[in-house]
């Protein structure tokens, strides 16, 4: 490779080095902070409220699908015009064109949560305690919340696309920090309720999206006129923007229809137990989500120059980076669960109620992380059919197996069906994936990329688990987790050929003798 291509390909690696860095450490403090702030709001508000809250994510997950995919659009758009001179005002004029659209469905989204906000609280929500009027407040509430945060999906995506991931990451974190702080602080000493906790949630939100779409005009180039609306951009990117859509309608289905039938099937203090663990096990996304973020523009510029050697470089140094750090983690939540929610939220009802699901959840949930650079290289490419024929297939199959085991097995149902869905991934999406992209990198990927750090980890955390046993306080169950987690993670770090070339890279810089003036 000539000099000049490999310091090009070199400051491009140190950007997404940097990314990741950045995505990581505001990813990080966000699961600090919900792993804080979650027994305090249960302590504050309660079980039956907490599942209440954990109705609203959902909701969320739900209605992000009329993002219509224009979040990823910008994302995929300004990474190719960043490489592309003289795009300036085509970047203004898509972001013009794509805000117009997001702020109108927010509002349309707050007046029909508003309006529905009765009829879901009498005939879906099933509260034991909570009065119905506090029920249909709160929603009618969370869907205000939902407008105010509507738009900041667009402003993170074209943040993203534009390399300005640090950036990005900054504000998250300190929006991050005045909502659950914050909340738990007007839960305190203002109001313990769940209606005082979302109206703080509300005005950060808003405060959250407005800086958000400061920060991205200024990072980008001054275009020689005002932005305007433009619908031949937004023609443009119709099929790519169709099939996100598809994605996001299976997705959103994929993930969220057990939460729809076991808010109608189970209690809501039932309900509030399952939450929680969903959302425990969805903290491995925070590992992963900084990565595939990073990479995403990085796959769009390869892909667009056709440089497949560094491409599969890239790709597999991503892998490996994801699963160094999902499948410890979720090794060790898989046979340490109880003791976890126990050390946690001090609540034996809690353990006892959410650890078998949460085993389970946490399971799917890794593979499904590890799925993760593999869709985002396809998205990266522009071809969504794939993953869309994929995830249609996928609800086909799931809904009615998700309907009979929760009405039989509640949670834990529902949760089998969870890991049963992402290993149907690996034995059949999969293999599709690689084929059109990187054929001939598929055994690499189930080897070294994944084989590897997996049986590393769960060889001393299964080890870990059979010598150490149960523990009969929190100080000792303490310990015990921390002493897992790190072995667990170094070994997976080691067994991973990219990730352990660069701490003996940067572990001999660090002993390099210094040469005398």
């Amino acid at each position: 490779m000539p000099v000049s291509s490999q310091l090009y390909a070199d400051s491009h690696v140190s950007v997404v080095r940097r990314n990741i860095i950045a995505n990581a450490a505001a990813k990080g403090w966000a699961v600090l902070l919900s792993l804080g702030v979650i027994p305090i709001y249960i302590h504050f508000i309660g079980i039956e409220a907490w599942g209440l809250m954990g109705f609203f994510l959902s909701l969320m997950s739900v209605l992000s699908l009329l993002d219509l995919g224009l979040g990823t659009a910008l994302n995929l758009r300004f990474a190719q015009y960043s490489v592309q001179p003289d795009r300036a005002q085509e970047m203004h004029d898509l972001l013009r064109t794509l805000e117009v659209i997001y702020w109108l469905v927010g509002v349309a989204i707050a007046a029909t949560l508003v309006a529905l906000a009765p009829a879901i609280a009498a005939y879906w929500i099933k509260p034991q305690t909570m009065a119905p009027e506090i029920v249909t407040q709160a929603l009618a509430m969370m869907g205000i919340a939902v407008a105010f945060q509507w738009p900041r999906v667009l402003y993170s995506g074209g943040l993203m696309g534009m390399q300005r991931q640090v950036a990005a990451n900054v504000l998250m974190s300190i929006t991050g920090t005045a909502s659950s702080l914050g909340g738990a602080l007007v839960l305190w000493l203002v109001s313990p309720t769940i209606q005082a906790l979302i109206a703080w949630l509300m005005a950060i939100s808003l405060v959250d999206t407005l800086v958000g779409r400061l920060m991205l005009r200024r990072f980008l180039p001054t275009p020689p006129r005002r932005p305007r609306f433009n619908r031949r951009l937004l023609a443009e990117i119709w099929r790519f923007v169709a099939g996100m859509t598809g994605i996001s309608v299976m997705s959103v289905i994929l993930t969220q229809l057990d939460k729809m039938i076991l808010a109608k099937l189970l209690p809501l203090d039932a309900f509030g137990y399952y939450s929680l663990a969903s959302r425990v096990a969805g903290g491995l996304y925070f590992l992963t989500g900084p990565v595939a973020t990073a990479f995403f523009p990085r796959f769009t510029q390869l892909l667009l120059t056709g440089d497949r050697e560094e491409l599969a470089r890239l790709y597999h140094r991503g892998c490996q980076l994801v699963s160094a750090t999902v499948l410890p983690v979720a090794i060790v939540l898989v046979l340490f669960a109880a003791d976890f929610l126990l050390l946690w939220t001090r609540d034996a009802a809690i353990a006892g109620n959410t650890g078998a699901t949460l085993a389970l959840l946490a399971a799917g949930t890794a593979i499904n992380c590890l799925m993760y650079l593999p869709f985002t290289l396809q998205l990266a490419s522009g071809r969504t059919r794939l993953v869309l024929y994929i995830h249609t297939t996928s609800v086909i199959v799931m809904a009615p197996l998700i309907f009979v085991l929760a009405l039989h097995y509640g949670g834990l149902g529902a949760a089998w069906v969870w890991l049963v869905l992402n290993c149907g991934y690996l034995a059949f999406a999969l293999p599709l994936m690689h084929r059109r992209l990187l054929p001939g990198h598929l055994r690499r990927w189930f080897v070294t990329d994944v084989g590897a750090p997996l049986a590393a980890a769960l060889l001393v955390a299964g080890l870990w688990a059979l010598v150490a046993g149960q523990q009969d306080n929190h100080a000792r169950m303490l310990l015990n987790l921390a002493g897992v987690s790190l072995l667990s993670l170094l070994a997976a770090a080691f067994a991973t050929p990219q990730i352990r070339g660069l701490i003996v890279h940067h572990s001999r810089r660090g002993v390099q003798p210094k040469v005398a003036p």
